[in-house]
């Protein structure tokens, strides 16, 4: 016959005794502290800024070379157009309104530009502005209307369209009279003038 010992004070204490929770070794790395939060998303905000200057500067800039490129094409257009149909075709710059227009002209009538004569039509904005125009017999405009006349010889008369960009930066537009290259200079060079028949026989 199985005899059942009575439970001794040992057992009833190992069995109903609180466990022990062990505390667990820390760490070495740690969380952020507010500094330094407050540290990286500095720095963080002054990339961010960095990006975006340089991001606006290159708008700006392609912006201006878009713009300027634009016009040289229409320029470009008219001298070939000319030479190839011996058609006169004619670009007009309004300084004032910071316009300008391709047309191929059609009637005798110079003055008056009809709407089926327009080839292209564009414009100047801030970051691309004339400020003045200038032709090689001496003639300078800084409102108005000016014209660049194109036939199968050549420009009628050769000359300058002065740019600033939107830091003020001077660029120049050149267009010779019996070269139909377009170039686009920087500064604002001197224009050279037609050579007389005497400076051409000096050479």
């Amino acid at each position: 016959m199985r005899t059942c010992s009575a439970p001794t004070a040992d057992r009833i204490g190992a069995r109903f005794h609180a466990p022990v929770f062990r505390q667990r070794p820390r760490s070495p790395i740690g969380g952020f502290t507010l500094i330094e939060l407050i540290v990286v998303l500095s720095m963080l905000a002054l990339f961010v800024l960095m990006a975006q200057v340089n991001l606006f500067g290159m708008l700006r800039r392609s912006t201006f070379k878009a713009q300027v490129q634009g016009f040289v094409s229409a320029m470009q257009m008219a001298a070939s157009a000319a030479a190839e149909t011996g058609r006169r075709y004619e670009v007009i710059v309004d300084v004032t309104e910071q316009t300008y227009l391709l047309r191929r002209i059609s009637s005798s009538n110079l003055a008056e530009v009809l709407d089926e004569e327009i080839i292209v039509d564009g414009h100047f904005g801030d970051s691309c502005r004339v400020s003045h125009v200038e032709f090689d017999d001496g003639t300078y405009t800084n409102e108005g209307r000016a014209k660049f006349r194109a036939g199968r010889s050549g420009w009628q008369y050769g000359g300058k369209v002065v740019f600033l960009d939107e830091s003020e930066q001077v660029h120049t537009v050149a267009v010779g009279r019996l070269i139909p290259i377009v170039q686009v200079l920087q500064g604002n060079p001197e224009l050279m003038g037609p050579k007389t028949k005497e400076q051409v026989s000096s050479f």
